[in-house]
């Protein structure tokens, strides 16, 4: 647990207003040094650019300061200690199981039991084996976390990647299954991060082949550029594996790997950058053979017999499924229909896709030809996650869950359409009390935007209910309904929760995303905001009650709701986010690969549209700018933490408000991907702690 969260509930107990008053004082001041960029004749003026160097001294002393003043602040608040205590007793559920994977009869999946800081990998042989445990870091202390894990064609081995202190940057392991050994070999720099790890094995299990970075010299760090595939064979040094695809594919590739049943094919779906079209690469023999380019726009894909079927987004915005064959013939399977394609798995002779049409998700059943044979029966208000199945098995699972209840697997029969119910978290609280509502905003160009929203069973529309709206809007995400968890502590005392279903995502197809990346992204925030008016529509809440809340490119869209509509929310918590925009493609690793979706600065018409909404670029002095809490990681590998300072340092030194004006940096943290339980719930009580405090929760 931070020394944060240690420090609140001592100090809460005797806490008074004016001590909160007295703590919220004027931050540290921040020094400017004269520094600009030259863009396409435009002086675009940086007086905090020295704050990007994390080796100079004064830059770690800013950081040690800031940090100080913000735990000040926090501990300071009179909400902190009965907040904390009662996200940590709502976030100890039973134990939580996700990410699982059927092999060769034998059931894979991730179970964590709270508080362990990870979880661990399972096996057991399905349906009626015992679990047992596999693979267990928690012995490592919590700062090492898995990324990922393949089973190889029959289940004898796994490989599982981990990382280290949030970077996310992957080394790979094999483990024996039935005796529980872990092998000697070791796979560094296999991903992570910037480009997604990946592992396909060989049909005979001796080895596989993997996404993995360029070895860097002696003492140099690992540039995280120019991914390939190289194959691995079990008890040879990892210096000796080879490239088998993607050599000079691109700087910013990006691979995910589709086996066959049993690993008798393998196809890759490279991607140049995040968010964008893949191209379809099948693997014969020794060769590879590109049989759709990116002209096809494919998003997802999965053998089904001996062809595989993608998800296909070309002249179909909300997804049709096409097969490719042995002689990359290329034929219709599923046209275009009612609701957007979201992923595509093999079942007995056909296969399983999810849709989504904004908020609302389902799972359709085909056979291999196409035809529809049903609707899985599943319930209202839901997100899928994931399926676990094989080909010519007739039963599948399918994980799920909702904004009232946690993760649950349903087991499918494929042949008589029966859903039961074979996991469920139980969680430490009722949350069956909680009411569902859903309305809409209009968005500037008359879009209209979805808001889901969350009260206790009996909670009046009085306008002034303290508020919390959570948006994302990018990279291809749709707004999945996931359970809300240790939140119910907002609501328990008469707080609201909204979410907002932004273009950006593709909760309605390849339009809605492409309508909020690039020159359109300023229709993520217009969204934004008119979720928010729709809340005052409503009678949810006022602007005094106000506060939003997003993370990462969800970031970048709380600097700009901000800077653009800075009367319009009372208080805001942005972690690890982007703010200045003119300098993360070409100052941060990960910018480059964002280009497919922020379009890029080179390009003049962007370079207007990106200055015009970068939120450092638009912050104005004397301006009475809403209370902010900040949080980011020294580790980050996706967005530098120097974004987070700058526009700190730049928001402290113009606000004519007395509102705070916060960050909290996290040493031995990255972008929240393979956090420990603690700090995931040391978020969690921070975020609504400073809600509470700024909108005025009640107490009790």
């Amino acid at each position: 647990m931070s020394s944060l969260l240690r420090c609140v509930p001592a100090i809460a107990l005797t806490v008074t207003m004016a001590a909160y008053a007295s703590a919220a004082s004027t931050p540290p001041a921040t020094p400017t040094h004269p520094a600009a960029s030259q863009l396409h004749g435009v002086t675009v003026e940086d007086p905090y650019r020295w704050l990007e160097n994390p080796e100079n001294p004064a830059v770690r002393a800013w950081i040690a300061t800031q940090n100080q003043h913000t735990e000040a602040v926090l501990a300071a608040m009179p909400q902190g200690k009965a907040m904390t205590e009662r996200v940590q007793q709502l976030a100890v559920t039973s134990p939580t199981r996700s990410s699982p994977s059927l092999v060769g009869g034998t059931l894979f999946f991730q179970q964590e039991t709270p508080p362990q800081p990870q979880p661990q990998l399972m096996t057991q042989a399905w349906p009626n084996g015992r679990a047992r445990v596999l693979v267990d870091l928690n012995a490592k202390g919590g700062d090492v976390s898995m990324t990922g894990y393949w089973p190889s064609p029959s289940g004898r081995y796994v490989v599982y990647g981990t990382a280290e202190g949030g970077s996310e940057l992957t080394t790979l392991h094999v483990v024996d299954v039935a005796t529980g050994r872990t092998l000697p070999d070791a796979m560094p720099y296999a991903g992570g991060g910037t480009s997604p790890e990946d592992v396909a094995w060989d049909a005979n299990e001796q080895g596989f082949v993997y996404v993995r970075f360029p070895l860097p010299a002696a003492g140099a760090q690992v540039a995280q550029f120019n991914a390939a595939l190289v194959h691995h064979v079990l008890g040879q040094p990892s210096a000796h594996d080879e490239v088998v695809f993607g050599k000079d594919y691109s700087k910013i590739a990006e691979y995910r790997l589709r086996s066959s049943h049993r690993a008798q094919q393998l196809a890759v779906l490279a991607n140049v950058g995040d968010g964008g079209p893949a191209e379809v690469y099948v693997r014969n023999g020794t060769q590879w053979k590109k049989v759709l380019g990116d002209e096809a726009n494919v998003r997802q894909a999965a053998w089904v017999g001996q062809r595989l079927f993608v998800t296909s987004f070309a002249n179909a915005p909300r997804g049709q499924v096409l097969a490719v064959d042995a002689r990359a013939t290329v034929t219709t399977v599923v046209p275009q229909r009612e609701g957007a394609l979201q992923d595509i798995v093999p079942i007995a002779d056909g296969f399983l896709v999810s849709r989504s049409w904004g908020p609302q998700w389902w799972v359709e059943h085909y056979d291999a030809h196409g035809h529809f044979v049903r609707r899985v029966s599943l319930p209202h208000d839901i997100g899928i996650f994931s399926f676990a199945s094989e080909q010519d098995q007739d039963n599948a699972l399918i994980a799920y869950g909702g904004w009232t209840f946690a993760s649950r697997w349903c087991d499918y029969d494929a042949k008589t359409g029966a859903v039961h119910t074979v996991f469920e978290v139980k969680p430490p609280a009722d949350y069956g009390k909680i009411e569902i509502h859903h309305i809409e905003g209009l968005s500037k160009d008359g879009t209209k935007v979805p808001v889901t929203v969350l009260a206790m069973s009996g909670t009046t529309t009085d306008g002034q209910r303290p508020t919390i709206l959570y948006g994302y809007g990018g990279f291809d995400i749709p707004m999945t309904p996931t359970f809300l968890g240790a939140e119910l502590a907002w609501l328990e005392r008469g707080g609201v929760f909204a979410f907002a279903t932004l273009r950006g995502g593709n909760d309605f197809g390849q339009d809605w995303h492409a309508q909020g990346q690039r020159l359109h992204k300023q229709n993520v925030f217009d969204d934004f905001h008119a979720a928010a008016l729709a809340l005052f529509d409503t009678r949810w809440t006022d602007r005094a009650h106000l506060g939003i809340w997003g993370e990462s490119n969800g970031g970048l869209l709380m600097g700009a709701a901000l800077v653009q509509h800075p009367h319009d929310y009372r208080a805001v918590v942005s972690g690890v986010g982007i703010y200045d925009m003119i300098r993360h493609e070409t100052q941060t690793t990960n910018g480059a690969y964002n280009v497919n979706e922020y379009g890029t600065v080179s390009d003049p018409a962007q370079f207007k549209a990106t200055l015009a909404y970068s939120p450092l670029q638009n912050v104005t002095m004397h301006t009475a700018y809403p209370a902010l809490l900040m949080i980011t990681g020294e580790n980050d590998p996706r967005v530098a933490p120097w974004q987070s300072r700058k526009f700190t340092a730049a928001l402290q030194t113009a606000t004519s408000s007395d509102q705070p004006i916060l960050l909290l940096t996290r040493t031995n943290a990255g972008h929240g991907i393979g956090a420990p339980f603690s700090q995931r719930v040391g978020n969690t009580a921070i975020l609504l702690t400073f809600f509470a405090n700024e909108l005025g929760l009640p107490m009790h």
